[in-house]
């Protein structure tokens, strides 16, 4: 009897754990076939379920996005809801920020305007952050934000 296999679940597996692949090594240092010994799949059967390298990076940025959430602090201020957000996104800010920039390296402004995993990643960040203070203030709430992690990053006080 032939092995019955849920193709979308497998290809969400392969790009979820393909993406701590990619935060360990950085977009420029992987290649596909590099990406399909660590999960332990031909390179063909990656190629199958991602035609390329951007094609894989932006299904692990969904996956990954999917977990953007608020955390559940209810009952409590927004400030300190907009803490818990900010403490949960911590942990390793500093190697997706690495990722990222070495994503975007060569891309122009436009290009990255445009670039879908670039839109995934702010809409859900987006979101998380309009969840607690409202569409009118989440993007100037998620600047601070963004600028607090990375400043507490520079000054070693993210977890990297």
């Amino acid at each position: 009897m032939p092995k019955i296999v849920d193709h979308d679940a497998h290809r969400a597996d392969l790009a979820l754990r393909a993406a701590s692949y990619f935060s360990e090594h950085g977009y420029g240092g992987v290649s596909m076939r590099k990406v399909a010994t660590h999960l332990g799949v031909s390179k063909s059967a990656l190629y199958h379920y991602f035609p390329t390298k951007e094609a894989l990076f932006l299904a692990s940025t969904k996956e990954v996005m999917k977990s953007v959430a608020v955390p559940q602090v209810g009952g409590v201020s927004q400030e300190a809801q907009l803490q818990a957000l900010t403490k949960a996104m911590a942990p390793g800010f500093g190697s997706e920020m690495a990722l990222l920039f070495d994503y975007l390296r060569g891309k122009s402004a436009a290009e990255i305007a445009q670039d879908e995993a670039m839109q995934v990643s702010m809409a859900a960040h987006h979101a998380a952050v309009a969840e607690i203070v409202g569409q009118e203030a989440a993007q100037e709430t998620l600047e601070r934000m963004m600028g607090k992690l990375l400043i507490g990053y520079f000054q070693g006080q993210a977890d990297h």
